[in-house]
């Protein structure tokens, strides 16, 4: 090794207090653009660069520039300058969930200025991340032109792939709404469980941190408020340590956890934290989940008006969920066993009789 590298490792690893050999020698022929991050950063942000470059993904290593690297944490540490919420968040949290430029293996890209330019105005009446992000979800996606679609070109859309083509499924979505987050100082994550209990699907969604994680359905908010989802019953039912039925966060911190990727199973290089027990509730087995679709003749969900009524003078009027929906989503109510019930709409009527969870469908008159 020449005599001007040794200086420059020596310099390294007394400035960064740590040794970064291991991360150099991944780089391979990006050591140039490593080397050149690590030494430009300014004093303030160095150990946010540190800890960057120490748990980047090895991919990323080998290809991300200085220039890129040298932005994102520029553009990180003045948003948790600028807003009293960020300025607060502890370094382990902003290290772990404003800093990094990625949530999983989605295209990497420069989001951050452009999202603060986009977003910082419409947030600035908040008061707390809570409600910062909570107004996020309100306005942001029309803002950008994307609504819900599994229709999407691919699950793992990176931000301005899901903005080009307008549609982004439940994945696209919450990585869009964890950038825009993370742009304005606010920690957030991305959040999953491979399959519902019920093997009725996969679906993902993001946590924020204020003081502790609230969640939300990216693209599916409920007003100025967190922590209220259409899929807390099924969530509820999850099964902590399960690599199946759990539900995990990502996160780049060390983890003896990989989070399971649906789209792309067989990669166990992002690193996750299992969060199920957060969203586990006590169940009570006396009561059955029984899901409503109404459907018109192309098998397309519809938004209609569906009455139930049974014993004991049961009766309860609400709206079938649309495609715009996801597909797991669905007017659910718990209803008792052993009990008989009508479900009808115009044009259609179902009696069933409650044994077991089951989806009703109804079909719908043009």
């Amino acid at each position: 090794m020449k005599i001007n590298s040794l200086i420059i490792l020596f310099c390294f690893g007394f400035l960064f207090g740590g040794d970064i050999d291991r991360e150099l020698d991944i780089a391979g022929k990006n050591k140039k653009e490593i080397e050149k991050a690590m030494r430009k950063v300014p004093k303030n942000q160095r150990a946010g660069m540190e800890w960057l470059i120490n748990h980047m993904p090895e991919e990323d290593l080998k290809v991300i520039g200085s220039r890129f690297l040298l932005d994102n944490c520029k553009l990180a540490y003045e948003a948790r300058e600028e807003y009293s919420w960020a300025s607060e968040v502890p370094d382990s949290i902003f290290f772990e969930y404003v800093l990094p430029y990625a949530s999983l293996n989605e295209r990497r890209e420069n989001w951050r200025k452009d999202f603060y330019y986009r977003f910082s105005t419409v947030i600035k009446s908040a008061a707390s991340a809570y409600e910062a992000a909570a107004i996020l979800n309100n306005k942001m996606f029309e803002m950008v032109g994307v609504k819900y679609s599994t229709k999407r070109p691919k699950a793992d859309q990176a931000p301005y792939e899901s903005m080009e083509a307008g549609l982004a499924s439940c994945t696209g979505l919450s990585i869009l709404l964890i950038d825009a987050c993370r742009s304005i100082g606010i920690p957030a994550r991305f959040v999953g469980t491979p399959m519902w209990y019920n093997n009725a699907g996969n679906h993902s969604w993001v946590e924020v941190w204020d003081g502790g994680w609230h969640y939300t359905g990216a693209a599916e908010p409920t007003g100025d408020e967190l922590n209220n989802v259409w899929f807390s019953g099924l969530a509820s039912r999850a099964v902590e340590g399960h690599p199946k039925y759990g539900i995990y966060a990502a996160t780049w911190a060390k983890s003896e956890l990989y989070f399971p990727m649906d789209w792309m199973p067989e990669v166990k290089e992002y690193n996750a934290v299992d969060v199920t027990q957060s969203y586990i509730q006590n169940i009570d087995d006396s009561l059955v989940p029984i899901r409503i679709r109404a459907l018109d003749s192309s098998g397309k969900r519809k938004p209609v008006t569906v009455v139930v009524t049974g014993e004991d003078d049961f009766s309860f009027e609400g709206t079938s969920k649309s495609d715009a929906c996801d597909l797991n989503d669905h007017l659910t109510l718990m209803l008792p066993k052993g009990k008989d019930f009508i479900i009808k709409t115009k044009g259609d009527e179902r009696r069933i009789s409650i044994n077991k969870e089951e989806i009703v469908d109804l079909k719908i008159l043009h």
